[in-house]
């Protein structure tokens, strides 16, 4: 395994610039998510680091060497793309081994690699079936085998649970995540998806037209946006508008009727963060008056869609067999200074 490195890489296609000066350092073993809407410019990063798309300017290291201009099969890399792209006549065994018969490796060790990654994927008994005979999960697995007996120093994963079913999905996320955890192996992977993204890596990357918004843990950036647009992006949120009072000892921070102790580093209007998960009903003369508009069930939790003094929210309670408030019922709504962030008004989204 080794680290990867994307030190001010730009892209552009002509006068069209995709990329706009990316800097990331993923460690050795990581398992990172590039993620962010369609036409952010993800999937050319990764393509990028393959060597499948020239750089514009700026270096990408694998391991201590810039690959700028190393083609792709000299960078040590595997890559699983959205179309499993397996070869329909032959069988899984020989489409797993297939990259190693080209390098000319010898039949044992071509036999070794490939039993040693059907144990991990389960795909022992069906080494002999053709891929037409195989579910979709089956055939996302083979082409994993066939990236896994390479024994790449970097996996490169471009959308590859795109094609599932919900369930199937679920349940690969899962697989592919306890793979790479066995494997230790380094891996990039892209999508679209934020629950597969907070749900697979160690950090997550989100990209916004071309740029690095955030980097972080998924709780880091689920748990502290550092933009409008992360907060938006990864899961729902709510935004107040509030200001700073400083006139009182100590400084608060209010957005209607709702209050708290202001942390260090604001002043004057700012834009208060939260997610619906971390609202709760509170006590009369307490938080921030609403009404309940909507009141919806869905199974383990209910959602509400309030109008507040200070515009609609969103608020979700867990279903704890408890009343809850019915359509149309005034409310307040109260967050713990914790569960906000904060960032000042007008700051870019």
């Amino acid at each position: 395994m080794a680290s990867v490195q994307i030190r001010d890489v730009r892209k552009s296609f002509g006068a069209v610039s995709i990329i706009k000066g990316v800097d990331v350092e993923i460690r050795e073993g990581e398992f990172v998510i590039l993620v962010g809407p369609s036409g952010c410019g993800k999937s050319t990063l990764l393509r990028m680091i393959a060597g499948l798309e020239h750089i514009t300017s700026g270096d990408i290291l694998i391991g201590d060497r810039v690959v700028n201009n190393v083609p792709p099969k000299e960078r040590d890399i595997a890559m699983v793309f959205q179309n499993y792209a397996l070869y329909p006549h032959m069988k899984v065994a020989d489409n797993m081994a297939f990259s190693l018969k080209l390098r000319k490796a010898p039949q044992s060790e071509i036999d070794q690699r490939v039993k040693r990654a059907a144990e991990i994927l389960s795909l022992t008994p069906l080494l002999d079936r053709y891929p037409r005979q195989l579910s979709g999960g089956q055939r996302q697995r083979v082409a994993m085998g066939r990236a896994i007996v390479r024994d790449p120093q970097v996996f490169l994963f471009d959308e590859p649970l795109s094609n599932l079913d919900a369930k199937l999905r679920e349940e690969m996320q899962i697989e592919l995540r306890q793979i790479q955890r066995t494997l230790g192996t380094t891996t990039i992977l892209v999508t679209h998806d934020q629950v597969e993204a907070m749900s697979l890596s160690d950090r997550i990357v989100v990209m916004n037209t071309g740029r690095v918004e955030q980097i972080g843990t998924p709780q880091e950036t689920y748990e502290r946006p550092a933009s409008a647009f992360v907060a938006n992006f990864l899961g729902k949120t709510n935004e107040f508008a509030g200001t700073i009072e400083v006139g009182v000892q100590p400084a608060r921070i209010v957005a209607g009727s709702w209050s708290a102790p202001a942390p260090a580093g604001f002043s004057g209007p700012v834009t208060v963060s939260v997610r619906p998960e971390k609202i709760g009903f509170a006590g009369a003369d307490q938080g921030l008056a609403a009404r309940v508009a909507i009141r919806i069930f869905q199974g383990n939790h209910w959602l509400f869609q309030c109008e507040t003094e200070c515009g609609p929210a969103i608020v979700i309670r867990q279903n704890d067999g408890m009343a809850q408030p019915a359509e149309g019922e005034a409310v307040r709504l109260a967050w713990r200074p914790e569960d906000m962030s904060l960032r000042a008004a007008g700051a870019r989204s």
